[in-house]
């Protein structure tokens, strides 16, 4: 029994040894390139062991074939190899010391570095110059509260009169106020009086756009033109006419300021052309070049207590050999996905998305040597730049259909097709979704109906009777 219970005590400790490390391992793998920088910063911080080498070093010197169980032969073989870089590291350091001009320079770039300016902080600096009447500044500030991504109030002032207590002659004076602002637009209750303020500021508050969106804005929406032109005794033509011009007016003016507008994507692969062939580089570039320190020998020769540092030490070695080898595993394993992935797209590659193939994760994954969850993970957040623009990794994982001549096609490239067949449509006369079917199916693509309309709907494609022009 004793011995069964030791061996449960060592089975549990083995566990809990493993379980962090395989944690940390399926962590790296999925984390897109920012968080991995995030992640790599974290164990630099609390690992001495770790330092972000500067220099370009082979991953062959912390492959996983390498022993572990000498610890005495492994410092012996470490402190050699690190000693010329740290005699160097201490010379460049000693000769190349930073001026106070060198200090001034570096702040001042750090404090040149442009911070994107939020809708609410950009009215609030226009109300500051627009008004001196505390009053109105305070009920402006209240109103600037209650504005949303959009540029328009998310509560009416009727609702905000009743919250607040303020009276609602105040309230119009402050909004009156905040629609004279930029971006044009801003401040208004609902989409009418969104495009009424830009009709007005362009000097169109009298036109039929004007009378159109003043009256006639949910009819607008569902294109029935032949009813607003009945109701103003105007003709189909000239309200398609001032349709169009509504059209070029932006119905949310505060997405300029908008936090999607300032996300730039760093891909993590970069597909080159070779020839007639295509090459897959990784983009290491973003990811911090790790190495084992030679830190813990100053440690273990100044601590009295050797057996103690010796542990210590070891534990750290192997955390960060751990990690390093998770990094190169992740590098590796995008690379053989990503070169399986412009293997079976050639043609996308050559000729652009019409060409896209189905292709599903268990296909990749057989033919890589992987679980299929080990695909999902390393895809996912990463990004693969190729001659047609830089795409998510997950684009090219996608169902498809045969052609009636045997080839194969995406769904996203069903989608191409029919988004052509809408754009070369006659508008005065919209194709139906049936009949959209019978032209793909024409090009060799038997598509139900109700697929057609699922697509159309992804693609935000109106129906027929919406999509028809006077």
């Amino acid at each position: 029994m004793p011995e069964q219970g030791l061996q449960q005590t060592q089975s549990l400790g083995l566990q809990q040894t493993i379980a962090p490390q395989m944690q940390q391992s399926l962590q790296v793998l999925q984390a897109a390139t920012l968080e991995l920088r995030q992640l790599v910063q974290m164990e630099l911080a609390e690992n001495p062991v770790l330092e972000d080498e500067t220099q370009d070093i082979s991953l062959e010197e912390t492959s996983a074939d390498e022993p572990d169980d000498d610890f005495d032969e492994e410092f012996s073989r470490l402190s050699k190899l690190d000693e010329e870089w740290r005699e160097y590291m201490a010379q460049s350091r000693a000769s190349q010391p930073r001026s106070s001009e060198d200090e001034e320079k570096r702040q001042f770039l750090l404090d040149s570095l442009a911070k994107p300016v939020t809708l609410q902080e950009h009215l609030l600096e226009q109300l500051g110059t627009s008004s001196e009447n505390e009053d109105q500044r305070k009920h402006g500030e209240l109103l600037i509260g209650y504005i949303d991504d959009s540029g328009l109030l998310q509560s009416s002032l009727e609702d905000i009169c009743f919250t607040t207590g303020i009276p609602l002659s105040k309230l119009t004076e402050a909004k009156e106020l905040i629609q004279s602002f930029h971006p044009v637009g801003v401040g208004a209750e609902d989409l009418r009086e969104c495009l009424l303020i830009q009709l007005r500021r362009l000097g169109k508050e009298n036109s039929l756009a004007a009378r159109i969106v003043d009256r006639f804005i949910d009819e607008l929406g569902r294109k029935r033109y032949p009813l607003i032109a009945r109701k103003l005794k105007v003709t189909p033509e000239q309200v398609t006419l001032a349709a169009e011009f509504i059209s070029t007016l932006d119905p949310k003016p505060g997405r300029l300021f908008s936090s999607e507008n300032n996300q730039y994507i760093t891909p993590d692969v970069l597909v080159e052309r070779d020839g007639d062939n295509y090459r897959v580089v990784i983009n290491n570039e973003q990811i911090p070049r790790l190495r084992i320190s030679n830190t813990y020998k100053d440690l273990m020769s100044s601590s009295g207590n050797r057996g103690e540092v010796r542990n210590y030490i070891r534990e750290k070695i192997q955390s960060g050999k751990f990690l390093i080898r998770s990094i190169h595993q992740r590098q590796e394993t995008i690379r053989n996905i990503s070169e399986e992935i412009v293997a079976r797209q050639k043609d996308f590659l050559d000729k652009g998305t019409a060409l896209l193939k189905p292709m599903n994760m268990s296909q990749i994954a057989e033919a890589v040597g992987v679980h299929e969850t080990t695909v999902s993970r390393a895809i996912a957040g990463k990004y693969i730049a190729t001659p047609h623009g830089v795409f998510e990794m997950r684009y090219f994982f996608t169902p498809g259909y045969e052609t009636s001549s045997g080839n194969s096609l995406s769904n996203t490239s069903v989608k191409n097709a029919l988004a052509e067949i809408v754009k070369n449509e006659d508008s005065r006369k919209p194709l139906s979704d049936q009949q959209i079917a019978a032209a793909l199916d024409e090009q060799g693509l038997k598509i139900a109906r109700r697929t057609i309309a699922k697509y159309r709907e992804a693609l935000n494609i109106l129906p027929s009777n919406l999509r028809k022009s006077y």
